[in-house]
């Protein structure tokens, strides 16, 4: 009995799989051009990348930042360090106004939760994904979420009740906070997997990982809706655009990429020869026109998201530009390093 219960769901897989190639092949023919050739043919012109300039600086973290994200009130936001502590700042007046120590030094994420912001959370290489309420004044985390088997990459709130997990156990979780417990489990990368961004609507996610694919998913099932491939390296970072159609990811293999959801394929790439090193984040302008990517060697480039082309690069930073991020009503870009600094540009 349980020979022929197998025997059925491998069937069901090969199935599925059959499907999924025949989906594919029907939506590569009706690829009849390239966004490239299309811009080409209508003369698209560039417009003009934003004028930004170093406005604040956040100091007080001792050691390499890794990860930083915005609140949604577009003011505040958190940072995570190898100081082992996650200060949670106010970006127009550079006042700390929460410093939480945390468990392990050896983080390397943070997220704020949306809405009023009443949570942050942080995970790294002690497998936990820790949650502190703001509201409370013990710095104590109010869950640890243990169920990963390897280090936490990235976390992103879905809402105050529910984070979403990326681990180097190849797996993402989504979590009932309140529950503390793990409400679905997505297993299909084949490498740690590096990074997480939920919808806008809240329905989907994106991941990608070191397998060098980026897999979109809909939260309320444990098996990918599409793969998308088209990386030569480990894929670091990914991030929606703001109308959700479409999203940028960063690689090692010195690119990144835009893909698109409705089309299935990569539209878009951003690199050239000249560029050599590894890309750590991304994060696109809130019209989507301009792509922002962190590089190793210290400096934020600005993309144009149609063209492709190299609009303007940011310097400032005096170390690998480990983390960066654009607020929720696209008014300022903020940029985290190895140098300890955080800066905002507007």
């Amino acid at each position: 009995m349980e020979i022929n219960k197998k025997q059925d769901l491998t069937q069901i897989k090969k199935e599925i799989e059959t499907l999924k190639a025949q989906l594919k092949e029907n939506i590569d023919s009706k690829a009849d051009t390239t966004l490239k050739e299309y811009l080409n043919s209508v003369n698209k012109q560039h417009e003009q990348p934003p004028t930004l300039r170093p406005r604040r600086t956040l100091k007080g973290h001792l050691a390499k930042i890794y990860s930083m994200h915005w609140s949604g009130n577009s003011i505040h936001l958190v940072s995570a360090s190898q100081d082992g502590r996650l200060l949670v700042w106010d970006a127009l007046t550079t006042n700390k106004t929460h410093a939480i120590p945390l468990r392990s030094s050896w983080v390397m994420t943070c997220a704020y939760s949306g809405g009023d912001g009443k949570f942050v959370a942080s995970g790294g290489l002690d497998n936990n994904c820790s949650i502190y309420n703001l509201q409370q004044e013990d710095g104590k985390a109010c869950r640890e979420l243990n169920g990963h088997g390897a280090f936490i990459s990235c976390c992103r709130f879905l809402d105050d009740g529910h984070i979403l997990t990326s681990s180097g156990d190849h797996s993402c979780i989504l979590w009932d906070i309140d529950k503390n417990q793990a409400q679905h489990t997505f297993t299909e990368h084949e490498g740690d997997v590096m990074g997480v961004s939920i919808a806008p609507d809240g329905n989907n996610f994106v991941s990608c990982a070191i397998d060098q694919f980026a897999f979109l998913w809909d939260l309320r099932t444990p098996s990918y809706v599409y793969r998308f491939t088209g990386h030569e390296g480990d894929v670091n970072a990914i991030t929606y655009m703001r109308n959700g159609n479409a999203f940028a990811t960063a690689s090692d293999d010195s690119t990144a990429r835009l893909f698109d959801i409705r089309a299935g394929k990569q539209l878009q790439f951003y690199g050239n020869e000249e560029i050599t090193i590894g890309v750590t984040g991304v994060d696109f302008s809130i019209s989507g026109r301009f792509l922002f990517a962190g590089y190793d060697d210290c400096n934020c480039i600005i993309w144009d998201t149609l063209t492709g082309d190299k609009l303007h690069v940011l310097t400032g930073h005096e170390s690998r530009l480990s983390s960066l991020g654009v607020n929720c009503d696209g008014t300022a870009l903020c940029t985290g390093g190895w140098d300890n600094l955080l800066k905002i540009w507007a």
